[in-house]
Parts: structure tokens; C-alpha cells; sequence
């Protein structure tokens, strides 16, 4: 479950990103965040991942109330959470396998379960013959395949993705997101911020709107 009560970001200068905020996602759901550029799509997604922190308000995410979260305790509080990214953020100097595996790497994993798990989230995203190429030996929307895998890899209880079909074409754009369909079938409660408006009008989930840092409406 996501919930921001009442949340306002304001930067220096007195700019607010994010005025009054509010919304509710139930665990397991799956959300459109859009709005044109500059809305705060992108600052509300930092305000759930901690890498900001809001001005007035609270944030709920599962049973924990992020105000409440000390620096030390943000690396464990994001193990939970998976990030898709439309620049993919791959290390080009790492095959497919590494790059997947990394998240597990860094959160000490044991190599028996990176290398069950690497390859199962590969499988998923249908890249398992590729483990052992190097990312520029994929087309973007492979790339953007592998980002995902990454990004499900430590079976996060959240995905949040951003402008995840950005530089992908119409095909491969409604791929992706059936993709993370099949992810919240399964429980994974997502929110993907996209552009996309033509693409998520096809797909029966709420969409947020903002305008301005407010949010305009909520179609269930």
C-alpha cells in the first residue's frame, strides 16, 4: 500500500513541486501516474524511493511511515522496491547476467541464489539465451527487458517505474507493459509514471493525474 496524506514538496525559492497531495494505492494494485513535464511526477516517485523527503505531510509505503525512516535505515527500507528506468541505466561493460544480479550482489546474496534467481527473472522477460551478451548487443527494448528483470530480481513487494516505454515504439511500448501486468498478477503493487496517455487509455488500471504538483483526478 502506498498512501500520501497531505504531502507538499518545496524546494528553495519557494517552488512547490507538489501541493497537497493525496492518493491511495491497496497493496497489489497497479497505477498510471501522468502529467505533462513538470508536474512532479518524477519528484513524487523520489519522495517514495526517500531520495527526497516531503515538506509537510506523510508517507505510507506497506506499514511504514517513511518520516519516521532514519538515513541508516534507507538502504534496507528500498530492498523492497524494484526501479525501471527509461534510460535502462545498464552497465555496458557488464554482460546481461551481471547486470541483472548486481541488486543481489550488493544486498550480499549467496552466489547459489543470485544465479537461480538471475536466471528465472531472465526467463521471465524472455532474455534467458542472452545472459552472456553485453547490452549493446541489444536492441533498446531488450535493454529495457534486462532493466526490468534488474529491477524484479530480489522479488521487490513494489515496482516504480518511470517513463519506463519512453524511447520505445508502439509494439514494443505495449509489451512492456504487459509485462508489468504479469508482475502485479502476482502481487507486485506498481506505479508507473508515463507519458503515454494513448497506450494506458487501452489498459484497465486507475490513472493519477497532476497538474501543476496537484493531483486532478483518480479514474478507477
Amino acid at each position: 500500500m502506498i498512501r500520501f496524506d497531505n504531502i507538499t514538496k518545496r524546494y528553495q525559492g519557494g517552488y512547490d513541486a507538489l501541493s497537497q497531495v493525496n492518493f491511495r494505492i491497496p497493496d497489489g494494485g497497479m497505477v498510471f501516474l501522468t502529467g505533462h513535464s513538470g508536474a512532479g511526477k518524477s519528484t513524487l516517485l523520489k519522495l517514495i524511493m526517500l531520495m527526497e523527503r516531503p515538506t509537510r505531510g506523510q508517507i505510507l509505503v506497506g506499514d511504514q511511515n517513511l518520516n519516521t525512516i532514519k538515513r541508516r535505515g534507507i538502504p534496507y527500507y528500498r530492498r523492497q522496491i524494484g526501479l525501471v528506468f527509461q534510460d535502462h541505466q545498464l552497465l555496458f561493460d557488464r554482460t546481461v547476467y551481471d547486470n541483472v544480479a548486481l541488486p543481489m550482489v550488493i544486498s550480499g546474496a549467496q552466489p547459489r541464489d543470485i544465479g537461480r534467481r538471475v536466471r528465472a527473472a531472465l526467463d521471465k522477460v524472455g532474455l534467458l539465451t542472452k545472459e552472456k551478451l553485453y547490452p549493446l548487443a541489444l536492441s533498446g527494448g531488450e535493454q529495457q527487458r534486462v532493466g526490468i528483470a534488474r529491477a524484479v530480481v530480489n522479488k521487490p513487494a513494489l515496482i516504480l517505474a518511470d517513463e519506463p516505454t519512453g524511447n520505445l515504439d508502439p509494439k514494443l511500448s505495449t509489451e512492456i507493459m504487459r509485462l508489468f501486468e504479469e508482475f502485479n498478477q502476482v502481487g507486485v503493487t506498481v506505479l508507473v509514471a508515463t507519458h503515454d496517455l494513448s497506450l494506458i487509455a487501452r489498459m484497465k488500471h486507475p490513472i493519477l493525474t497532476l497538474r501543476n504538483g496537484r493531483m486532478m483526478s483518480d479514474r478507477s
